[in-house]
């Protein structure tokens, strides 16, 4: 995917404002997703988002996602976006991110995903990193959300 960076995406201090760009993350790993299972997907988590440089108004953003790993009825996708400056062609990485995808039937049950085609020891070894994530992940399911009763509606802060 590729997205320009306008001033309507910008935040108040003339860079691409994250959430935008978290929104390009999640449609472009969910076509990733979607062309994997060929099924309908739905986001279940975003995780190790990280802001790594800011983006300028009027800079080219290039998505690049692709399925790491895929469980029985998850996949875990990555993206990288990296801001291209149109004028004199310098490239860098600028934000990075792991989702978490779960397929599903057109009447909303989870359905398998179909095996990924890991060729290379560089695959393997992302999966199983990815492996472990799930675990570590799935290992704080029951824990963590402690953290929600001690935001109150209507507090500053």
């Amino acid at each position: 995917m590729t997205q320009m960076i306008l001033p309507s995406d910008a935040n108040s201090v003339n860079t691409a404002f994250g959430g935008k760009v978290m929104e390009w993350i999640d449609v472009c790993a969910a076509i990733a997703a979607q062309r994997h299972c060929r099924q309908v997907v739905v986001t279940a988590s975003m995780d190790d988002l990280h802001f790594h440089a800011p983006i300028k108004v009027g800079w080219n953003v290039t998505l690049h996602s692709r399925v790491i790993a895929v469980f029985r009825t998850s996949m875990e996708v990555g993206v990288t976006v990296t801001a291209e400056n149109p004028l004199t062609g310098e490239k860098h990485l600028t934000t990075s991110a792991l989702l978490t995808f779960v397929a599903l039937t057109q009447d909303g049950k989870r359905v398998q995903v179909p095996p990924l085609k890991i060729e290379t020891e560089e695959e393997r070894a992302a999966v199983r990193e990815a492996e472990q994530r799930r675990k570590e992940r799935l290992s704080r399911k029951p824990t963590s959300f402690a953290w929600q009763k001690v935001i109150k509606p209507g507090a500053a802060g």
